[in-house]
């Protein structure tokens, strides 16, 4: 079970009245963000308190009252999942950053320029966003605040998500050595070896990472590799 010492504290107000737990902050916030995890990984103390401050406990009529049950794992999980989480404003501001890295490279590399089909360095995008202003929210799941942030980059720099189906061949002695690094970037359709001694395949990637698949199996093959997009979608 998690520290009292190093808990924080979940509060739910309902009534003038408030419900708080005791918990780990990752583990609250992970459990806030949908994932599976044994409460005791969780939670400090198996009390529901009115003040944890102060030591003051919930009463237990209140409890099911307000929450329809008294079993305290699905109060605890009712309190993350709807209630504040009291974080430190160090802590609060490290998670916007690292929410804005992995919301910035989603849009990189998913998103393309709809007229060149080619990705928007980073650079471009870091400027879009303070050009925009976006706000980014460290509580919100990544995929939902991406779609809402690319609505207000748009005005400011075209971007569409692609899906892109590449043909790639590549000689005999480097096909395999390239195999695992194309796999990493999206789905392989299909493949055969030509009687030439040619390797040949069909993968499916997120347009953004169009340039970087090429640089990476030029590298490994040393130029020997035929690329040629089939389709986008």
């Amino acid at each position: 079970m998690v520290s009292v010492d190093q808990a924080i504290i979940a509060r739910y107000k309902k009534d003038g009245n408030n419900y708080e737990i005791l918990v780990d902050c990752t583990n609250a916030l992970a459990v806030r963000e949908g994932k599976e995890l044994d409460l005791h990984d969780v939670v400090a103390a198996m009390n529901i308190y009115s003040d944890a401050r102060k030591g003051m406990e919930a009463s237990p009529t209140a409890i099911k009252q307000v929450f329809g049950t008294d079993d305290f794992e699905e109060v605890a999980k009712q309190i993350i999942q709807k209630g504040e989480i009291q974080l430190t404003q160090e802590y609060r501001e490290q998670l916007r950053i690292t929410k804005r890295k992995q919301i910035l490279n989603v849009i990189h590399t998913n998103g393309v320029d709809p007229k060149t089909h080619l990705p928007h360095p980073m650079q471009r995008l870091e400027n879009a966003f303070e050009e925009a202003k976006v706000h980014v929210d460290e509580f919100k799941d990544v995929q939902h605040q991406v779609q809402e942030i690319l609505k207000k980059l748009r005005p400011i720099l075209p971007i569409k998500f692609e899906i892109k189906e590449i043909a790639l061949k590549i000689t005999g002695e480097y096909a395999m050595k390239c195999y695992a690094t194309i796999k990493s970037f999206g789905t392989i359709l299909k493949e055969e070896w030509l009687n030439t001694g040619m390797w040949v395949c069909v993968v499916e990637i997120p347009g953004g990472m169009e340039n970087d698949l090429y640089d990476r199996i030029n590298k490994i093959s040393h130029g020997n590799v035929e690329n040629k997009v089939l389709k986008i979608k």
